[in-house]
């Protein structure tokens, strides 16, 4: 690792990750393999966490999109069929009330009848 300011102008190859020290915010710069890793600040000694560079961080960004859609559709999918089987119990609850209703009513018929 090196200084921003120990590198020559134009010395910053592509495969350089430039940065600032979290804790004094002096220019750093590493390699683009030392991404994520911790490192020691050469200006205020303090560990400081090499950022992922931004082609990395915009690829990982698009695939969470991407995986957060396609869990939202399927939420809204599974949210559907619970809605229709909701639905549709109800309805086999009615009527279920409705043969229960239906049953006593008959049974009383019935004693009724056998009475007399």
């Amino acid at each position: 690792m090196h200084s921003s300011n120990n590198a020559a102008p134009g010395g910053v190859s592509e495969s350089d990750i430039v940065f600032q020290c979290s804790h004094c915010a002096a220019p750093l710069v590493v390699n683009a393999a030392a991404a994520g890793l911790t490192v020691a600040c050469q200006s205020c000694g303090k560990p400081t966490v090499v950022p992922n560079p931004d082609g990395a961080n915009t690829a990982k960004i698009s695939d969470l999109q991407h995986q957060l859609k396609e869990n939202e559709s399927q939420r809204t999918e599974i949210t559907g069929y619970i809605n229709q089987l909701s639905i549709q119990l109800h309805r086999w609850q009615l009527r279920l009330q409705t043969l229960n209703e239906r049953q006593a009513k008959l049974r009383a018929e019935l004693s009724a009848v056998t009475r007399k």
